[in-house]
C-alpha cells in the first residue's frame, strides 16, 4: 500500500508516554471483594464478642418483628414475590456474617481522653482482637479509626498506632489479613502525604513488608471537596497517598453541618451530599480507589415496633438511595442497622437479577437479549459487577452465575 507519511515513529512514542501517564493515575478499578458496610464501635465498648453480639441482637430484633414474609416485606418496602427469598437470605447472612468490616473507633464515637486512659483502651483492644482473631471471630475486613491531623490530634494518632500494632505483634507475632486504618476530616493533602510518611517508618520499625499499612480517607470537609486553591481537592488527596489509599467514605453530618444545612437537613439523600458524592465518584474513578457512603443517624429509643420499624425505614431510604447512586458501601452504627442494610441490599441485587443474567448470556453468544438490544461492552462490565458483587454480600449464590 502507498502512503504519505514517511514516518510516525516520534507521534507512537508521545502516544506510549501519553499512555503511561494516564495510566500512573488511572490504575483501573479496584479488585477484590468490597464489603456492604462498614461498623463503628467505640474502641472502649470493643470486645472479642462484639461481632458476635452484633449479629444475635440483631437477628433477635430481626425475628421479633419481621417474623414472616408478609412482615418482611412490609418492613423494607420488598416485593412481595421477592420478599420469601431475600428474608431467608438475610436470617442466614445475619447468622453466619453479620459484621463484613470492623472499625474500632478512637475518634468522635470514642471522644477525646487523657493518654493514660487511651493507653488502657488500646492494650484492651489488643487482647480482644487477639482473643477474637484466634477463634475466627474477626470479621472479614477489620481496623481502627484513629484521630485527624486536622484538629489536633496528629500526636494521639501516632501514638495509637504505633501502641495498637506493636502490642499486637507481640501478642500475636503477626497483623492478621484486612486490616485497614480510618483516617478520618481530611482538609489538606498534605496531612495524607504526612501519614504516609509515618506509615513508612511504622512498618520499618515493625519490620512489617512496604506498602501493608493500606488507609481509607474520610471526606467529611468541603476543603475536601473543593480546596483552597478553587480545584479538586480530593483528586489531590488520593494522589498524597502513593498508593495506600484503598477507599473515601463521605461523612454526611460533618459535611452537611459545614454547609449550614440546619439538623433536619443533614441527611444522606440531601442534595448537597450527592454533589460531594458525585464529585468523588468522578474524581477517583479508575484509580483503584473505593467511594463508600455515610451513615444513617437514626436508632431505636428501645425495642418497641414503632422504634424499630421508625429506624428500618430511615435506614432503608438511605441504603436505597446510595444504590441507586453507584454506592455500594456505607455506615452502619447500630445492630438495628445490620437487618435492613442486607434486606435493601439483597433486594437491590435479586430484583431482575435473571434479566441481568440473561443479557450476560446474551452478550457472551453475540445475540440481542430479550430486550432486543446488543449490550456494549461497558454495560456488560457493569453487569457482572453487579452479579459478583450479589455473590461476595451473600445475596446470591456463584452456581448461577454465567460461565
Amino acid at each position: 500500500m502507498n502512503l504519505s507519511v514517511s514516518s510516525t515513529e516520534d507521534l507512537s512514542a508521545r502516544i506510549a508516554a501519553a499512555s503511561a501517564e494516564h495510566d500512573r493515575h488511572f490504575s483501573g478499578p479496584a479488585g477484590g471483594r468490597q464489603p456492604v458496610h462498614t461498623v463503628y464501635v467505640p474502641a472502649d465498648r470493643f470486645s472479642r464478642t462484639t461481632p458476635a453480639d452484633f449479629g444475635a441482637e440483631a437477628l433477635r430484633l430481626f425475628n421479633n418483628h419481621t417474623p414472616g414474609a408478609g412482615s418482611f416485606g412490609t418492613a423494607f418496602d420488598i416485593d412481595p414475590d421477592l420478599a420469601g427469598t431475600v428474608r431467608e437470605r438475610v436470617a442466614a447472612k445475619l447468622a453466619a456474617e453479620p459484621i463484613e468490616d470492623l472499625r474500632i473507633d478512637f475518634e468522635d464515637g470514642y471522644g477525646v481522653r487523657p493518654d493514660s486512659e487511651e493507653d488502657a483502651h488500646v492494650a484492651q483492644v489488643v487482647e480482644a482482637v487477639a482473643a477474637a482473631y484466634q477463634v475466627k471471630g474477626l470479621p472479614h475486613f477489620w481496623g481502627l479509626r484513629v484521630k485527624s491531623f486536622a484538629d489536633g490530634g496528629h500526636e494521639r494518632t501516632m501514638r495509637t498506632l504505633d501502641g495498637f500494632l506493636t502490642q499486637l505483634r507481640d501478642r500475636l507475632g503477626r497483623l492478621p489479613g484486612g486490616f485497614v486504618i480510618t483516617f478520618p476530616k481530611v482538609v489538606m493533602p498534605e496531612h495524607v502525604e504526612i501519614f504516609a510518611d509515618y506509615l513508612d517508618r511504622l512498618e520499618d520499625a515493625l519490620g512489617l513488608p512496604n506498602g501493608i499499612l493500606r488507609f481509607e480517607v474520610q471526606i467529611e470537609t468541603t476543603e475536601a471537596i473543593i480546596d483552597h486553591r478553587g480545584t479538586i481537592g480530593v483528586r489531590a488527596i488520593a494522589e498524597a497517598g502513593r498508593g495506600r489509599i484503598t477507599a473515601a467514605h463521605f461523612g454526611v453530618y460533618d459535611y452537611t453541618a459545614a454547609l449550614g444545612l440546619p439538623p433536619d437537613e443533614q441527611r444522606i439523600e440531601h442534595p448537597a451530599c450527592d454533589f460531594a458524592r458525585n464529585v468523588m465518584q468522578v474524581a477517583l474513578a479508575g484509580t483503584g480507589i473505593r467511594v463508600s457512603d455515610g451513615s444513617c443517624n437514626v436508632v431505636p429509643r428501645n425495642d418497641g415496633p414503632d422504634e424499630v420499624n421508625r429506624t428500618w425505614a430511615a435506614h432503608s431510604a438511605g441504603v436505597r438511595h446510595s444504590l441507586r447512586h453507584g454506592l455500594y458501601q456505607g455506615w452502619d452504627l447500630h445492630p438495628a442497622h445490620l437487618p435492613s442494610r442486607y434486606a435493601t441490599v439483597y433486594a437491590f441485587h435479586l430484583a431482575g437479577v435473571d434479566d441481568a443474567i440473561g443479557r450476560v448470556r446474551a452478550w457472551r453468544d453475540q445475540v440481542a437479549g430479550k430486550n432486543g438490544v446488543l449490550e456494549e461492552p461497558a454495560t456488560v462490565k457493569a453487569l457482572n459487577d453487579r452479579l459478583r458483587r450479589a455473590v461476595d454480600c451473600g445475596a446470591l449464590d456463584e452456581s448461577v452465575l454465567p460461565d
